[in-house]
């Protein structure tokens, strides 16, 4: 059984290595194609803002989020890697901007439809004691993405475009792999038995309506946002630009700038898997979270000030890389998957997704602008306050979820105050109002 469990959890996560690595690919190509295509700076923001890091990857969450509470989880896995291949295959076959920008929306569409499913899906295959070290292996995965494609994007830089069109071609076929891998797999028990006890006690859900009718679960959409959005501003157009300014605003090579970033992901990835894996269900979550908020707002601080010098930047490479496999969307991974209960917990994650991405998507069409009429100083200072937002949040309203059950968690928040507190409990309510005994 245990070893089902780490399957499930190993081909799910295939779902975080191609979000990010289409991400980045989009990325160590940006100039490639820009000089390809001609494109200007309104361009390569649109690019940027329908890609998978931005309005593409929302659109997609808020999308996959309520299919994958109303028709499960299961569903997402059985075609969401068809439209992912599509996207990437548009990409990879561009010969216009249109054509490009329509496989980067089509491609994060995709990828914004699987991370609500696939986060929400490990969480509730694990139990209290697991449940970080499994979300933990997920962000690894999605850490691996950026070292394998950037490591792939150095060594074919010289082929030019055709190099990142080869790099799309490689994610279309991990794809297909991960598409083999997931649609095997069997639907969330948590799922299946909450629609048994929908169908026992006549509830009718709307993971919307109900999401923001009760002030408990208002407060963790706000909480998680809050935690997660202003983090992800920066790290987004990390995600997608940060070799462009290493480009433009440090003089360094594509080459370079793909090897920095690689070993950038090299670091996320290690402290993903030896920090927030084997940790996180063991260390106070406050002062872990504190410590990988800390590091990332002093690797601004660094590269903002100090300035993009190899000293710096290879400070920066090594905080922002630990910080980010420690930082705020492991976090937001675990208790996004744990402060809903099952009838919308996917819904809550797509919504919240949504709000993330989307925001990321106006600042990547703002960012160009401020990065090449106001100077990188200045887009730092602003990365700098965001950061520092996210560390506060976070760091005053942790919640106490380490080593308790999705059943035990749900019960102590949200009380009376919800309909639903466990699955027993709703159905002997059921029997106690009606008097028809139905078995659980």
């Amino acid at each position: 059984m245990a070893k089902t469990k780490n399957f499930s959890t190993w081909a799910v996560s295939l779902t975080n290595f191609l979000d990010s690595g289409s991400i980045v690919a989009g990325a160590s190509g940006l100039t490639l194609w820009t000089s390809y295509l001609k494109l200007n700076s309104v361009q390569v923001g649109w690019l940027g803002a329908l890609s998978a890091n931005a309005f593409g990857a929302a659109i997609g969450a808020l999308i996959g989020g309520h299919l994958s509470d109303k028709y499960g989880r299961k569903i997402i896995y059985t075609y969401d890697m068809l439209v992912y291949m599509l996207g990437t295959l548009l990409i990879a076959f561009s010969v216009n901007f249109p054509m490009l920008l329509l496989g980067f929306l089509i491609n994060g569409i995709a990828v914004g439809a699987g991370v609500p499913a696939s986060w929400t899906y490990i969480s509730e295959s694990s139990g209290g004691n697991n449940r970080a070290k499994n979300m933990g292996i997920s962000q690894f995965v999605w850490s691996l993405g950026p070292v394998v494609i950037f490591i792939a994007g150095t060594l074919i830089s010289p082929l030019g475009v055709m190099g990142n069109r080869i790099l799309f071609g490689i994610l279309t076929f991990i794809a297909f792999v991960a598409w083999n891998l997931q649609r095997k797999l069997p639907e969330s028990k948590e799922w299946v038995e909450q629609k048994k006890i929908e169908k026992e006690t006549g509830e009718k859900t709307h993971p919307y309506k109900d999401l923001f009718s009760n002030m408990v679960s208002v407060k963790s959409v706000l909480f998680l946002v809050g935690v997660y959005m202003f983090w992800n501003l920066v790290a987004g157009a990390m995600g997608f630009f940060m070799p462009y300014v290493y480009e433009t605003a440090g003089g360094l090579s594509n080459m370079q700038a793909n090897l920095l970033q690689a070993v950038l992901w090299g670091f996320t990835a290690l402290s993903g898997y030896f920090g927030f894996a084997k940790f996180g269900d063991k260390w106070n979550h406050r002062i872990f979270f504190f410590v990988g908020a800390a590091m990332a707002l002093i690797s601004w601080v660094v590269l903002a000030y100090i300035g993009m010098g190899w000293p710096a930047l290879i400070t920066f490479v090594t905080l922002w890389g630990i910080s980010a496999g420690i930082g705020a969307q492991a976090w937001y991974s675990l208790w996004s998957t744990e402060l809903f209960p099952t009838k919308y917990r996917a819904g809550a994650q797509g919504f919240m997704f949504f709000a993330v991405r989307g925001s990321a998507g106006i600042w990547s069409i703002i960012f160009p602008s401020i990065l090449t009429g106001m100077g990188f100083k200045a887009a730092g200072t602003l990365m700098i306050i965001f950061l520092l937002v996210s560390l506060v949040i976070g760091t005053i309203w942790t919640p106490h979820t380490r080593g308790k059950s999705l059943d035990e968690i749900t019960r102590e928040r949200y009380g009376k105050d919800i309909e639903t507190n466990t699955k027993k409990e709703r159905v002997k309510k059921y029997v106690n109002q009606t008097g028809k005994n139905h078995a659980y």
